[in-house]
């Protein structure tokens, strides 16, 4: 039997752009998508811990330190400097699920950078 578990987290981090024109998805700094063990492509969920909105989108790799942006529809849901958890599930075998450690950061939340 296959699990839904946590496989990535970016624990609180401060959106710095909005942009409801673009096509969609959630722009991240490459570090961070590195350190947290995210790709360009994979679904998330973003958790706005300043207005309880949450959603579903894809990974866009950023091209600035500390980037943060949130895309087309969600930008009416979330703004610049609204403070977000980023997420992300894996599928696997219980058994492997019971050993598995998650990728999960916690940068500045006024920076969005991490000490490496």
């Amino acid at each position: 039997m296959l699990i839904q578990i946590l496989k990535s987290k970016i624990h609180r981090v401060t959106i710095t752009q909005a942009n409801v024109d673009y096509i969609g998805s959630i722009t991240i700094d490459p570090i961070l998508m590195k350190a947290s063990n995210l790709i360009a492509g994979e679904k998330v969920q973003v958790l706005n811990l300043s207005n309880g909105e949450r959603l579903e989108t894809y990974v866009i790799e950023g091209e600035e330190k500390g980037q943060i942006g949130i895309n087309g529809p969600a930008a009416l849901k979330m703004s610049v400097g609204h403070v977000v958890i980023i997420v992300a599930y894996a599928m696997m075998e219980n058994n492997l699920a019971k050993n598995f450690k998650p990728s999960i950061i916690f940068p500045d939340e006024h920076t969005n950078s991490i000490s490496l």
